[in-house]
């Protein structure tokens, strides 16, 4: 397999799986032991590209908040998007200077899967619970956005996880039981989070030899096929969603887990 293919392959793993929660980063480690192991740069970049196709489907919310932001409801929003990404800024500098790094081995993604299968289903009744008792909520509270903020750091750390899938259960949990609300909420606090990390990582990388070993060429391609399957991806999930609960990804999380812990050797 050419090295260009391969990272196509990659490209589209990461477009279907950013939003989806079923962990877009568990899922390129495993892949990654087939195709050939990325810089951490190449992973993030991928990852940038699939929070383009976000910016392209909420153009019209992002537009309205810029434009509106004299009003109260736009500017509450706004701040508590600002408040939510700062606390994952935060956060992820401090877990980056403290030396935290992602383990490349499958066993614990596999473990991460079938407990974030888990939680998914526990997390699920019991927002089905309280959007019985309390009606559905689409507001987003000052709770709810420094939790997405921890959210986000926590599933970068343990892959497996799902930046996407974390952010959503606690948002429905603390507060906003309308699913359309936390999904959207947890998509548009993704958009800076993912360009500040892959700013990070360019100024890390430039002019070093790092930067003269990268591939920017399946870099390029790779950011591109990420675009693309994730808006198709993401348009999907919206639609699902209005009539459907995630139980669904939980079972997906539960196969994937055990197939991996089957069939991976101890030491992967």
């Amino acid at each position: 397999m050419t090295d260009l293919l391969a990272a196509l392959l990659l490209g589209i793993i990461e477009g279907i799986t950013e939003f989806l929660p079923i962990s877009s980063t568990g899922h390129l480690l495993i892949a990654q032991h087939w195709l050939g192991h990325r810089s951490d740069l190449f992973n993030i970049s991928i990852q940038a590209g699939a929070i383009l196709a976000v910016v392209l489907i909420y153009r019209q919310r992002l537009w309205q908040l810029a434009t509106g932001f004299m009003q109260r409801e736009n500017r509450d929003y706004l701040l508590k998007l600002i408040v939510a990404f700062g606390v994952t800024a935060v956060l992820g500098i401090v877990v980056k200077k403290l030396g935290f790094e992602l383990p490349d081995k499958v066993l614990p993604i596999a473990w991460a899967l079938v407990l974030g299968g888990i939680w998914m289903l526990l997390a699920e009744h019991y927002a089905a619970k309280r959007a019985q008792t309390l009606g559905e909520r689409t507001n987003i509270t000052w709770t709810v956005a420094i939790l997405v903020g921890v959210a986000q750091v926590i599933a970068g750390v343990f892959p497996g996880t799902s930046r996407s899938g974390a952010t959503i259960f606690v948002a429905l949990l603390a507060g906003t039981t309308s699913r359309a609300a936390a999904t959207e909420f947890a998509f548009l606090v993704g958009i800076p989070t993912m360009f500040a990390a892959t700013a990070y990582e360019l100024l890390d990388v430039i002019g070093t030899p790092a930067a003269a070993n990268e591939d920017w060429t399946a870099l390029a391609v790779a950011f591109a096929a990420s675009a693309v399957t994730a808006f198709v991806a993401v348009k999907w999930l919206l639609h699902y969603i209005q009539s459907h609960r995630f139980t669904v990804f939980a079972y997906y999380r539960f196969a994937l887990g055990a197939a991996l812990l089957l069939l991976m050797p101890s030491g992967s």
